[in-house]
């Protein structure tokens, strides 16, 4: 199949009403019908700013994040709509990918 990779980038402690940002994408890219993603720590980062962004043992508050998804160009479209309709400032990296699934599906219970 073919479609995109794209990974948001962020810091723990930004907020989209009560959730975190990296969260509220992570929900909202499900609730949209993306097929898969994923949500990581880092423990270091720079970020567009040139500011350093990085956990330490007292404060996570400032920890980058980021949500890497692989979706289709229409899963994409909507989720950016949905993005721009809520107002979400992020930045992000949009890259073309091929993807699909390997081996055997097990059967279902």
């Amino acid at each position: 199949m073919q479609g995109y990779q794209v990974t948001f980038f962020t810091q723990q402690d930004r907020m989209h009403g009560q959730t975190p940002l990296a969260q509220w994408l992570l929900e909202e890219a499900r609730r949209l019908g993306v097929r898969g993603a994923t949500l990581s720590g880092a423990l270091q980062g720079l970020g567009h700013d040139g500011s350093v962004h990085a956990i330490n043992l007292f404060d996570v508050s400032d920890q980058p994040v980021q949500v890497t998804l692989v979706a289709s160009d229409e899963e994409l479209q909507r989720l950016f709509a949905h993005l721009e309709q809520q107002q979400v400032q992020v930045f992000y990296m949009k890259v073309a990918a091929e993807f699909g699934t390997l081996g055997v599906q097990p059967a279902a219970p």
